[in-house]
């Protein structure tokens, strides 16, 4: 029997950190096994409703997004100051991120240090940071306004999501992919939005183990656009990207098999209007884990009865929330493990 995973130390490539902000020069710290110097850094305030604030290192730490939005990039010197070898730093002035009083989470991921290079894969080229150990790329390039642009993404398979989002311009956050409902040239999800699974043709049409391919649609290809596309593939043991169907339990919900203990999930129903929700384990130190945030809106940090189990090998709902588990509803999740169920030598992980 082969391998379960090739990868031990998720902390590697994803770490959640938790902090509170100081109004002054603040560095914050991973607490992982390893030290992770983020590629992709996603901040929420917890008890404030400050913007979510997403910058990586590919377009620089002054030029930032919000999921929650669909502005286009803005350059801002006054929130992060550096990506470090293990967390990053930000300003004393950058209150959304670090006002006196607030608390605050930092979602990281890791993915080539920063290196780019340039990518003629397709048939327009793209600037690419890639680790394809972990599955995950980012993407720069320039729209056509064709109707089938070609894109590399780095990956060397075919990516289970691709999320773009125009830099140059007002726009969606395009959620597309093969998961579930969710299907590449069929349908597509909005990530600023509440909106359900809507039919459409025009956007991100296709992926292969070397491109992707976007339609004539302004929110993945206007003509003289800028973007950024963040890519992702499932890596047995670290990711997992999958759909599930709500039983409408509080007692006994749905379980998701992982293959790995979670350190981070996102889910959103596809069948009907629902926010994005977020669960992590820092937030949620311990089952049940009830502290949740949502990708698409400003709102505070919540806080309910019922939440969500981190389990060794998946997550199970113990909740009836329209947003994670209505019964016959469809949901669709996107995963990153805090331990694989088994390691690459055989050794089982915990539950919490």
């Amino acid at each position: 029997m082969g391998k379960y995973t090739d990868i031990d130390d998720s902390s590697a490539y994803f770490q959640t950190a938790t902090y509170s902000g100081s109004n002054s020069e603040l560095a914050v710290t991973n607490d992982g096994n390893s030290d992770l110097k983020p590629d992709w850094l996603w901040v929420k305030q917890r008890n404030g409703t400050e913007n979510h604030m997403v910058v990586d290192s590919t377009r620089g730490v002054t030029k930032y997004l919000s999921t929650d939005s669909q502005t286009a990039e803005a350059t801002v010197t006054s929130r992060v100051e550096t990506l470090d070898t293990d967390g990053f730093t930000l300003n004393g002035a950058s209150n959304p991120v670090n006002a006196s009083g607030g608390t605050y989470v930092g979602w990281q991921w890791k993915c080539n240090n920063g290196t780019t290079s340039s990518n003629t894969d397709g048939n327009t080229t793209t600037t690419v940071q890639a680790n394809q150990d972990a599955g995950f790329s980012i993407v720069t390039y320039t729209g056509t306004g064709s109707g089938s642009q070609t894109m590399g993404h780095g990956l060397g398979v075919t990516p289970n999501i691709v999320l773009t989002k125009a830099r140059s311009g007002s726009a969606a956050w395009s959620f597309n992919g093969n998961i579930g409902p969710l299907v590449y040239g069929t349908n597509k999800l909005k990530l600023e939005t509440t909106v359900a699974l809507t039919a459409d043709t025009n956007e991100v049409k296709a992926a292969s183990s070397t491109t992707f391919t976007g339609g004539g649609s302004g929110a993945v290809n206007g003509n003289g656009s800028t973007y950024v596309a963040y890519c992702f593939a499932e890596v047995q043991g670290y990711s997992k990207y999958g759909s599930y169907v709500g039983n409408g339990s509080t007692s006994n919900g749905v379980f998701v098999y992982l293959g790995f203990k979670p350190a981070f999930i996102i889910t959103k129903k596809t069948s009907s209007t629902s926010s994005w929700r977020m669960y992590d384990n820092k937030r949620g130190a311990y089952n049940l884990n009830h502290q949740y945030l949502k990708a698409d809106q400003s709102d505070a940090e919540g806080t309910n009865s019922y939440g969500v189990d981190f389990l060794s090998n998946g997550f199970k709902m113990r909740n009836n929330f329209s947003e994670s588990n209505y019964n016959g509803e469809t949901y669709i999740f996107m995963a990153f493990a805090e331990n694989p169920f088994v390691t690459s030598t055989g050794i089982p992980t915990t539950a919490r």
